[in-house]
This record gives structure tokens, C-alpha cells and sequence, in this order.
């Protein structure tokens, strides 16, 4: 019957073990059911770090001692390293010799045993004398993985008589006891190790991507790392009120797991925008910048207009006459270029009137004797054979919009798809890319052509469907839908399935607030000036106005302080100014 009650007790003791998932909580669950099981006054356990041995969790009853754990102290004893100076196995403690030996070890009593160095158990008991306390039985027993290598080392102290509470040396009957638990142990400890490990790898693998997207281009540099920091602090924010609209929301530990994923992979997507789109800081700009090309033409125009004026005083012509005439369209091709090259900056809105003088501009033509058709790409040839080559030579006008311009889709784009499976509605243009020079020094506003305005949009495609193809596990499955949210607005006029607020969780709203604190007030975009933070704000306050924003939320941001927190963390100082929350609030009301 006392082997049946045992083996019951192993059982419950089994489940209940299984059933813990947190590591530091395992131990100490481990550790408290051997003292129980083995009616033990005191214990300890250790893990094997490296080649060390680390104090995890120190309990003992008697004493009120209770160091690491659910105790809030942290252990106060140093690691025991499992080799000497040398490399030899350490033997002479008993806690290394079990780990070492992978044996256990059972001491009936320190003070007539000669078998190991108890120094310093007995100097701990003469510290204890006035308690009354003295150590006498151990059991120690390794705990060992699938593979068979030692974890940990879970020793006991202190066997209690039952009944009398006396301190005896623990019963033979006890050891096999304690071998069956830390044989299960192990396996739990291990399999808790693995996952904890695997979570770590992967948090570090995710954050890596981050990083890597924030490195690739200097306009979107620490964005991806910035905006989780956001969307925590909101999110922790909702979860501690407990009255208004998100009285009823709260996060488990798997919700925070799930939040930390999605913030850090949001922008996941951009690792297929090219950076050449990205980081187009001119309206020519390409791989390179095509205003060179535009500038050796002019030089050109120029070349055939003395040409054409020397050809003309040798013909007979009146030299003055023909010479103050070079002038002045010398003088014309240089002030239409610097036209051009201002134009390409992007700097200023581009009205009509600025357009069609480069319509005109257009129409000077130049002489081309050389084929534009040699020494060309495989892609680049097949657009150039779009039309038929000219006789050389060939009057050309010196900004061009060709039909080899126009740069077809490799792969149809979901967004062209209407049957797309993942519910895209967002409207691509007809072509990947339209090269044409007039086409973008026409830009009204910024660098960016339609074409180019999608492939960056896009990006939020290419995240949906990267982390939807995803086999998240269960308490994971709302990563997508909470990354992919951020660019929606609360009256479905975002993109890219135009959800509303209803439509979007807490969460996915909380990104989009994230993600547009975090671009304007971001310092390191070298497009644009740093703005003040309350500037960013009323920025804000403008796009709750118009459903952009959820209200609640924002309103939950700035009642928090977590604009103000963040600022102070990670603006710069000439950034940081006073935010007058009711006069933001007002531009909404």
C-alpha cells in the first residue's frame, strides 16, 4: 500500500508538473513536491550553466530561508564550477560529484561522514548556532535529458521523522523515490529549457529581421525596432485601466507574446521593396540618378549649337550677328536645364504652369548616330523592341517619354487579381514602373510616381501574405491580422482590405498609432525635418478628425502619458516640448 500511495503521489505529481510552463516556476515546483514527497526540511536547486552550477531556488523550513523563486530574493551564493583549474572533474563537493558522476548521493549524516568537504555546510551551521540549526542527512540525485546529460542537481536536507519532526537520515525506501521524480523532472525541466530557449532564438531571429530592414535603408532606419516600443506601452495601457471603453480588455502572457511578434515583424514586407524605391531622393533617380544622362544631352544641344553657328560664319554669315545669337541660346539651353535640375529636387509643389514649360523644354531636339540598342539587358532589350529601330541618324527630343519606358509586371500583383484569396482591394497601376523623364519631372509633389507610390504600399501586401502563408501556432494566430492592420483606417479608407474600426482588433488599431507617432516623430529620416512633439500630436489629433485614427485609443495615449514617455526615451531633445492635451483634444471634439 505505501508503494501504491507512492506511486499515486509520483503520478499527481507528474501532472502537475507537466501542466507548468514557466521555467523558474518548474524549478521551484520540482524542487518543493521532492521536499514534500521526501518529507525533507530543506533543499536546493541547481542548473548546470555551462560549466558551472547555479543556485536556481534555496528553501529551508526551519530557518525561513527562502532565496530565488517565486520569493522575489535572488540567491546570494556564487556558482559552483564543475572543473578545476586544470579541467579535471570536481568530486571532492557532493552537489559536483553527483553531476559529475551523474550519481546519486545519500549522506546519513555530514558530521561522521569523511566521504566529501562539508566545510562549508558546517561553518553555515555555526553561523546558525543560536537557531539551533544543524545540517545532518543529504540526498542528492542529478537530473538528467533525453540525451543523458546532466541539467541540473536537485539535493535535499533534512530528513523529518514523521510525527515526531525529528531530523534523521532519509530512509532507503526514499532514494528510488526521488530518482522516479527526477527522472520525470528532467524530462519536463528539459523539454521547459528547449522551449524557452526556441522562444529566445526566435524573439532574437525576428528582432534580427527588424534590424535588418531598419539597415537596409537609412529612411526607414530604427522604425521597425521604435514602433514596438509604441504599441507595448499602449497596449499595457488599455490593459491596466479598469473603467471606459477597455475596462473589459486584458492581455495574457500569450497576448504579449503575440503583440511582441507583430510589432517586430509589421514591416516584414519591405525586404522585397527595392531600395532603389525607397530611397528615391530625386524624381530621375533609379539605381542612379538619370540627371547626369539629361545633363550630357544638354551638353550636347550646346556642342550642336556652336556647331552649327561655326558651320554657319564659314558659309559666309555675319559672325556677330551669329555669334550674339549662340549667346543667348547658349544662355537659354543653360536656364532651361538648371530648370530641369531644380525640378528634379522635388522640393516644391509643381504647378501647371512649371509642367508645361517642361513639355516645352521637351521639344529641343538633338542628333543621335550612335544605336541606343547595343551593349543592352536581356529585359531591356525586349522593351526597346517595342518599336522599330530609326535610321541613323536621328533627331531626338532631349526629354523623352518612351515606349520602353513603360516597365510590364513581372508577376501579377495580388492587387490586380480580384479573386485574390486574401481579400486585397487596393488599386495597382497599369505598370510596375514608368521610367518616362518627362513623365516623372512632372511629379506635382515629393519624388514618387504613382507606380513607385504602390511598390512602397505594397509592402503591407507582401507582409499579409508572408505571415499568413505562416503555420502560427494556436496562441499565435492573430499575429497577422495584428501586423497587418496598421496602414487601415478607422472608415475604411486604408489599405489593403479598407477595413473600419469595427473590423480591426485593439491591437491592430494600436499599431496604426504606433506606426504614424513613430514616422512623424522620427529624427532620422533624411527626407524630412524632425518634428516637435506637439506638432506630431496635433498632426494626430488632425487624422482622428478625419477616421484615420481610433479615438479612444489616441485619446487613452496622450490621458496616459505615453506620448510624453516615449518622447523623453527616444527624441531629441530640441524635440521634446509641452503637449496641450485639451487643445488637441478639441480639434476632434
Amino acid at each position: 500500500m505505501d508503494i501504491m500511495r507512492a506511486a499515486s503521489q509520483l503520478i499527481e505529481i507528474g501532472i502537475a508538473l507537466n501542466a507548468e510552463r514557466d521555467l523558474e516556476r518548474l524549478m521551484e515546483r520540482i524542487l518543493f513536491e521532492a521536499m514534500d514527497l521526501c518529507s525533507a526540511d530543506g533543499g536546493t536547486f541547481y542548473r548546470v550553466d555551462g560549466e558551472h552550477l547555479r543556485f536556481e531556488i534555496l528553501r529551508t523550513q526551519s530557518l525561513g530561508i527562502h532565496q530565488g523563486g517565486s520569493s522575489g530574493l535572488p540567491v546570494t551564493l556564487p556558482p559552483m564550477p564543475l572543473f578545476n583549474d586544470k579541467g579535471h572533474a570536481r568530486t571532492e563537493n557532493i552537489v559536483t560529484f553527483a553531476a559529475n558522476s551523474k550519481k546519486t548521493v545519500k549522506i546519513d549524516d555530514v558530521y561522521s561522514s569523511d566521504q566529501f568537504d562539508f566545510t562549508g555546510t558546517k561553518k553555515f551551521d555555526e553561523g546558525m548556532g543560536l537557531k539551533g540549526f544543524r545540517s545532518k542527512s543529504f540526498l542528492t540525485v542529478p537530473l538528467q535529458n533525453h540525451k543523458g546529460a546532466v541539467i541540473g542537481v536537485l539535493q535535499l536536507l533534512n530528513h523529518l521523522e514523521e510525527g515526531t519532526g525529528q531530523v534523521e537520515a532519509f530512509p532507503d525506501e526514499v532514494t528510488p523515490l526521488l530518482e522516479a521524480l527526477a527522472g520525470l523532472a528532467g524530462v519536463l525541466l528539459d523539454n521547459a529549457i528547449l522551449v524557452d530557449e526556441l522562444q529566445e532564438i526566435n524573439q532574437a531571429f525576428i528582432k534580427l529581421i527588424a534590424s535588418a530592414l531598419d539597415a537596409k535603408s537609412p529612411y526607414t532606419g530604427g522604425h521597425c525596432v521604435r514602433v514596438p516600443a509604441i504599441a507595448e506601452m499602449l497596449t499595457e495601457a488599455a490593459h491596466a485601466v479598469s473603467d471606459g471603453p477597455f475596462a473589459g480588455f486584458k492581455l495574457t502572457e500569450d497576448d504579449r507574446e503575440e503583440l511582441f511578434v507583430a510589432s517586430w515583424l509589421h514591416d516584414c514586407g519591405k525586404i522585397t521593396t527595392p531600395e532603389y524605391v525607397v530611397d528615391k531622393a530625386t524624381k530621375l533617380e533609379t539605381i542612379n540618378d538619370r540627371i547626369h544622362e539629361i545633363r550630357t544631352r544638354f551638353e550636347v544641344l550646346k556642342r550642336e549649337a556652336e556647331i552649327r553657328c561655326l558651320e554657319a560664319i564659314i558659309a559666309g554669315g555675319d559672325e556677330v550677328s551669329l555669334r550674339e545669337a549662340l549667346v543667348a541660346e547658349l544662355a537659354s539651353i543653360d536656364e532651361d536645364y538648371y530648370f530641369v535640375a531644380e525640378t528634379n529636387k522635388g522640393g516644391e509643389f509643381l504647378d501647371d504652369e512649371a509642367k508645361a514649360r517642361l513639355h516645352r523644354i521637351a521639344e529641343r531636339t538633338l542628333t543621335r548616330t550612335l544605336s541606343n540598342r547595343a551593349g543592352l539587358s536581356f529585359s531591356e532589350e525586349k522593351r526597346m523592341a517595342r518599336t522599330e529601330a530609326p535610321v541613323l541618324p536621328v533627331e531626338e527630343p532631349v526629354l523623352q517619354d518612351r515606349p520602353d519606358h513603360l516597365v510590364e509586371w513581372e508577376f501579377k500583383p495580388y492587387s490586380l487579381d480580384p479573386e485574390n484569396p486574401y481579400g486585397f482591394k487596393m488599386s495597382a497601376p497599369s505598370h510596375r514602373f514608368n521610367l518616362g523623364e518627362v513623365y516623372n519631372l512632372s511629379i506635382g509633389r515629393g519624388t514618387l510616381t504613382e507606380e513607385e507610390r504602390f511598390i512602397i504600399n505594397d509592402h503591407i501586401v507582401q507582409t499579409t501574405v508572408m505571415l499568413e502563408t505562416l503555420p502560427w501556432p494556436r496562441h499565435l494566430q492573430k499575429v497577422p491580422e495584428i501586423a497587418c492592420g496598421h496602414h487601415e483606417k478607422m472608415d475604411g479608407t486604408g489599405y489593403p482590405r479598407k477595413l473600419t474600426g469595427d473590423a480591426m482588433s485593439i491591437q491592430a488599431r494600436v499599431m496604426a498609432i504606433a506606426d504614424v507617432f513613430e514616422a512623424l516623430t522620427a529624427a532620422d529620416r533624411p527626407y524630412k525635418p524632425r518634428k516637435k512633439l506637439s506638432e506630431s500630436v496635433k498632426i494626430m489629433g488632425f487624422m482622428v478628425k478625419d477616421q484615420h485614427l481610433d479615438r479612444e485609443l489616441f485619446e487613452l495615449f496622450l490621458d496616459s502619458g505615453i506620448h510624453r514617455q516615449y518622447a523623453e526615451a527616444h527624441l531629441m531633445p530640441d524635440q521634446v516640448d509641452d503637449v496641450d492635451v485639451a487643445a488637441i483634444k478639441a480639434l476632434y471634439a
